[in-house]
């Protein structure tokens, strides 16, 4: 794990990048950042948290650290140690946390709550959307540190997502007052959706997907396919992180789409 810090004094505000090892966009964005500062009015520190994954390209070494919070300081788990080491150097903190997926190419949110200042947060960064994660936290960041927003910055390797991530970076800091930059003007409403069941995917050759990430289904539609087998809505709702490969045993999440941000 790699801190760094700009501005004096006991930061309140962190960046994390590179939870999972074959996500860099995090890692990059904050290089991009500490090579570039901006001026700052308050201290804010940046970690590049599993760099054992990152170096070996892989998700994860032993057990996924954003599903081992609050961690283990004494287990044999590379990711559990690592979770209780993390969940103490963000305690006390806003955090962002920078993320990308196979499943979409823009930004968006994800929050446990949103609570006033999520709402603020979110309002103040150039995401598509927010997805509330409330009930589905286990094991994850939420659950162990109060204050998270993260970012999921486009897909997963891409210059695209390593350039969204400084971007998010940089507006995040705008937004907490770490630096005096202007957020961006929104000029669209925010759509804001609850993360909903997983959708199971069973062990196949080849798999696909049919329907477009925040986009209704209708019930009765097909979402997607294991080789011939088929998956298909057996409600209306709205896809969230849906790909093909992105996870082993699921091809993503359903959600229901409860309120608009102005």
């Amino acid at each position: 794990m790699r801190i760094e810090q700009l501005g004096d004094g006991v930061p309140e505000v962190a960046v994390v990048g590179s939870i999972h090892g074959d996500e860099p966009c995090g890692r990059d964005g904050i290089e991009a950042v500490l090579a570039d500062p901006p001026e700052v009015e308050r201290p804010v520190k940046f970690i590049i948290a599993n760099e054992a994954a990152l170096d070996a390209n892989k998700r994860y070494l032993d057990t996924d650290l954003n599903r081992s919070f609050p961690g283990d300081a004494d287990s044999e788990s590379q990711e559990e140690r690592l979770a209780a080491a993390l969940a103490a150097e963000l305690q006390d903190c806003t955090v962002l946390s920078l993320h990308s997926t196979q499943s979409y190419d823009g930004m968006f949110a994800l929050v446990d709550d949103l609570t006033s200042e999520m709402e603020a947060l979110c309002s103040a960064i150039s995401v598509d959307a927010v997805v509330q994660t409330k009930g589905a936290n286990e094991g994850r960041l939420f659950a162990t540190v109060d204050s998270v927003v993260e970012v999921e910055c486009g897909y997963q390797g891409s210059a695209e997502a390593a350039e969204n991530a400084e971007q998010v970076i940089r507006e995040f800091l705008a937004a907490t007052g770490v630096s005096a930059e202007s957020p961006p003007q929104r000029d669209r409403p925010l759509p804001v959706f609850q993360l909903g069941k997983p959708i199971p995917k069973v062990a196949a050759d080849q798999y696909e997907v049919f329907v477009r990430n925040f986009e209704p289904v209708p019930e009765g539609d097909p979402v997607a396919a294991a080789d011939d087998e088929t998956v298909v809505a057996e409600e209306p709702f709205h896809p969230v992180l849906l790909s093909a490969y992105g996870y082993e045993d699921v091809f993503g999440f359903t959600a229901d789409r409860i309120g608009m941000l102005d």
